[in-house]
């Protein structure tokens, strides 16, 4: 697939080493700025071309009327949609464009055919996606879903005194009685896909796969609670925070909103009329007291800065009595020092932006030949979890999954069949029409026969 990036900041770059990983794809990317184009064509494995994305000679030399999709994701919605509109008329080629403002939504789905518009991605709205899905299981730091909804990969961290604590991996199913099948562990910076000797130990990081309802029963087989919250503190008024609110409202989860700006807390009592809207600021360890932190059953940190959002977090972990933390990171840089802070869950919504848009761009790829219906980096971006559909005549059909020649690091971690979700173990058979999730530390597979050892 001949794909153009226009734009390279983070989401940018980061769509420019996963994709240009992928060896059917042949990436360019656009920006004005040499330098950045000089270190991302030095570090992946793309072409770049020094210009705007509404340039139509920029658009040419990036080769547009033979590209067959072309994603937009500068700084400005403005920017992005030109950009789209170009590739569109000039080359006729699917696009995705990143719209950040909440008033565009709706004009832009009405354009959205005319733009040639195959996705449209708002980063603030796919956060606020990801942090109510973890304050519904607020026990797990990270929820990555599959088969429709219907097979989650819950990732948490085992704590001191735990049941698993020194327990082997193939000793789960038959000591606790549950269906998961743990999938990835995390320790230090370290990251398995394990075997059934392998021992989990206290601060594990473990990802399972499971049912919703087996992975419930997981977590309280082994103590930890798996109530949703009743309520939330949000400090940052921004836009996560007005998509966030409304989706918790929405689930009945009581909402008190802290922005400092007094026009803003104006505007979100409009928009928010069931929300308890604070006017102050977040940052002010006395407002949050009175305001209740430390009976707060979660907390989510949105401000605009990453440092703020950190120090609130660690300030409101420590007077909490068992709340669930959310915290918000722009500068993915920093993410190996974050990640030694403890602060629960954390959200880049950068990485998430990309994701997205990876997921769909492989589900496109789909309809050409590549048969992955669903993607997710996990582990802490170091593999993938990917879920395939089985087509007639596959090389893993009619096979015991203890006799498929599987390469390294790859694990077989559930199978869905007619509605029916299926925890593998070794006897069990793949069938035509099922879908079955991989884990694996491989990248850009694109076949469900990509697992297995060549002849």
């Amino acid at each position: 697939m001949k794909i153009i990036i226009v734009g390279c900041g983070k989401v940018g770059q980061k769509l420019a080493q996963k994709l240009g990983a992928e060896s059917d794809n042949d990436v360019t990317v656009i920006d004005p700025k040499q330098s950045v184009i000089s270190d991302v064509v030095g570090q992946y494995d793309v072409m770049g071309v020094i210009g705007s994305g509404v340039n139509i000679d920029i658009l040419d030399e990036a080769g547009v009327v033979n590209a067959d999709l072309l994603i937009a994701v500068t700084g400005s919605d403005e920017l992005n949609l030109m950009s789209c509109l170009m590739a569109k008329k000039k080359g006729n080629c699917q696009t995705i464009a990143r719209v950040r403002k909440p008033e565009y939504a709706k004009s832009v789905n009405l354009i959205k055919e005319d733009l040639g518009l195959a996705m449209i991605i708002n980063p603030e709205q796919a956060a606020a996606q990801e942090i109510a899905r973890v304050l519904r299981l607020p026990s797990a730091i990270q929820i990555d879903t599959f088969a429709k909804g219907r097979v989650e990969i819950l990732k948490f961290r085992v704590p001191e005194d735990s049941v698993l604590d020194n327990m082997k991996v193939m000793e789960i199913v038959s000591k606790l009685n549950c269906d998961v099948l743990v999938c990835g562990v995390e320790r230090d910076d370290n990251a398995f896909i394990p075997g059934g000797n392998f021992v989990l130990k206290a601060g594990d990081l473990v990802s399972i796969v499971s049912s919703i309802q087996g992975g419930v029963q997981f977590f309280k087989k082994i103590g930890i609670k798996t109530h949703r919250v009743k309520n939330t503190i949000i400090v940052g008024g921004g836009d996560t925070a007005y998509y966030l609110a409304g989706q918790l409202l929405q689930s009945g989860i009581d909402v008190k909103l802290i922005e400092r700006d007094l026009e803003r807390c104006e505007e979100l009592c409009q928009l928010l009329p069931k929300a308890t809207v604070v006017h102050g600021d977040g940052s002010d360890n006395w407002l949050l007291m009175e305001q209740g932190v430390e009976h707060a059953e979660s907390f989510v940190s949105l401000t605009n800065i990453d440092e703020v959002n950190i120090l609130l977090s660690l300030f409101a972990k420590s007077k909490m009595q068992s709340g669930k933390l959310v915290t918000k990171i722009n500068r993915i840089a920093y993410d190996e020092v974050i990640s030694g802070l403890d602060l629960d869950t954390t959200v880049y919504p950068k990485d998430i932006t990309a994701e997205y848009i990876i997921k769909f761009i492989r589900a496109m790829k789909n309809t050409i030949g590549n048969n992955v219906e669903t993607m997710h980096m996990i582990l802490d971006d170091k593999a993938e979890a990917l879920e395939f559909r089985i087509k007639e005549n596959s090389p893993v059909s009619g096979v015991s999954i203890d006799r498929l020649k599987l390469k390294k690091n790859i694990l077989i971690a559930c199978i869905t069949r007619g509605g029916k979700i299926i925890i593998p173990r070794g006897r069990d058979i793949i069938e035509k029409g099922d879908t079955v999730i991989v884990v694996t530390t491989h990248k850009g597979f694109e076949d469900i026969s990509d697992i297995l050892e060549d002849a």
